[in-house]
């Protein structure tokens, strides 16, 4: 077994150098962000009219978008087809190599492509390229060079800014890449804002995660039905504690003769109008009028904020000044919103 005295002066050297220097590693940090931030810079300054042919092009397939890409290319691609596909445009992942070998068939004259090459001349592209060309599918290419044969073959050509690799050595795709993902954020959102996507659009296509359940609406776990603690004005609060005891949700909405919501009892109103009396009493001699709603469209987080600043502990949700259901905070709770 070799002991460390007896390695190698090259090895020595080379761990010499891989040495911690604090300083040395933060400059070295913050020279990456820097050029990265910049040629973004430059990126956004860049993007003219073709940009534009380019979000018309994918609003207007009745398929959906196909992104293909090889190397480093290929896993910004996938991350690209990803966020399109969670913001409301269906897309995809062809690896150029497998569409050599019979994926070429997942894509169709309904669909669009978008190749992404560095250089433009990626010769795995070579098939894709070709079959966009037989068949008239759209294919906009993403490279930094405009006389590459990907951005002379492409439809649309969406030409990067010449920007130094943040790798020292200038051979790791790093402010290329960057670059690369960026554009592909911005054809995503573009395209969301463009055909209205909502809360509500983003909640049905992530239902898992905390990303799901920051976007459930009051509606998602308010009681309704049989299951809404309600009385009538002329209730007598004997009934009334009957309603708030089988409901078990610390309160009872008050309603007048047309179903509008217009006071609410809570078991703390109970407690302060305690007397002998109190039983044969009405609904109305003790609710509080105007009580707090919210509206059904609301998010769960913003009933819970409600909640916390109102100091109470349920909210009726109300259309057209009819109760459709009741949230209490532990509802809220559960749903993971805090």
């Amino acid at each position: 077994m070799t002991s460390l005295i007896d390695r190698p002066a090259a090895t020595e050297q080379r761990d010499t150098l891989a040495t911690a220097v604090p300083d040395r590693d933060l400059a070295s940090a913050v020279r990456v962000l820097r050029m990265e931030a910049e040629a973004l810079t430059a990126l956004a300054a860049s993007l003219d009219g073709a940009f534009t042919r380019a979000l018309d092009t994918l609003a207007g397939i009745e398929g959906r978008v196909v992104v293909t890409g090889m190397g480093k290319s290929g896993h910004v691609g996938r991350k690209i087809a990803a966020t399109l596909a969670s913001t409301g445009t269906p897309a995809f992942f062809v690896h150029p190599g497998e569409a050599s070998h019979g994926d070429l068939g997942m894509i169709t004259r309904a669909d669009a492509v978008i190749a992404l090459s560095n250089s433009g001349e990626t010769n795995e592209l070579s098939d894709v390229v070709a079959f966009t060309r037989r068949f008239a599918i759209p294919l906009i290419g993403v490279t930094r060079r405009a006389g590459s044969s990907l951005a002379e073959q492409s439809d649309i050509a969406l030409i990067l800014p010449a920007a130094p690799e943040a790798c020292p050595l200038g051979l790791a795709p790093t402010t290329s890449t960057t670059m690369t993902l960026a554009l592909g954020d911005a054809l995503a959102v573009a395209l969301l804002e463009r055909r209205g996507f909502t809360a509500s659009d983003f909640k049905d296509l992530h239902p898992g995660g905390q990303l799901g359940r920051a976007l459930l609406k009051v509606t998602d776990v308010m009681h309704k039905g049989e299951n809404m603690p309600l009385c009538r004005l002329d209730t007598s609060l004997s009934d009334v504690i009957l309603e708030m005891t089988a409901k078990r949700l610390g309160c009872v909405g008050v309603l007048d003769d047309s179903g509008a919501l217009v006071g609410v009892i809570t078991d703390g109103d109970l407690r302060r109008h305690l007397a002998p009396e109190l039983l044969v009493e009405r609904a109305d001699s003790i609710m509080s009028p105007r009580p707090k709603t919210i509206r059904p469209k609301a998010l769960v987080v913003e009933a819970l904020r409600e909640m916390n600043e109102k100091q109470i502990t349920t909210l009726f949700v109300i259309e057209a000044d009819r109760p459709l259901g009741v949230v209490h905070i532990h509802d809220c709770l559960r749903a993971g919103a805090a």
